[in-house]
């Protein structure tokens, strides 16, 4: 079980990479104060996020590290903005620094693709993590 100073990290994190073209669009502002839900984090606090950032701190939990960057993956392609190369690097070093392994972080984004608005079932994501990680 992860605390509310992770959660609130994770969450920051994830505004963080929202914000990568300078504007939160409605669209991943929603998706994002629904983790904030998710996470019971107040919208109070949520919204003092969005204005003042707070570090990042690493996760213990290798699964909550797949979950997190499951939620961003989500957040990458909720506004169908396609083709942004700037977004998945970003991805990708935030999966790294994570402490994801290289190779099922490419074979994430890799096969994204080949799903229907890109987003990769979690059974699949976690599978793929699974093998890496074994």
């Amino acid at each position: 079980m992860i605390n509310r100073v992770e959660k609130l990290s994770l969450l920051s994190e994830m505004i963080a990479f929202a914000k990568h073209d300078k504007d939160i669009k409605a669209i991943e502002y929603n998706f994002l104060l629904g983790v904030a839900k998710q996470l019971e984090i107040s919208r109070e606090d949520f919204d003092y996020l969005i204005e003042h950032p707070i570090n990042y701190i690493h996760l213990k939990s290798h699964s909550e590290r797949i979950v997190q960057f499951h939620r961003l993956v989500l957040l990458m392609n909720i506004d169908n903005d396609q083709n942004d190369s700037k977004k998945i690097v970003k991805l990708h070093n935030f999966g790294l620094r994570m402490g994801l392994s290289h190779e099922s972080i490419s074979k994430v984004l890799y096969l994204m693709e080949s799903f229907p608005n890109k987003i990769v079932p979690p059974d699949v994501l976690i599978d793929i993590f699974k093998t890496q990680y074994n």
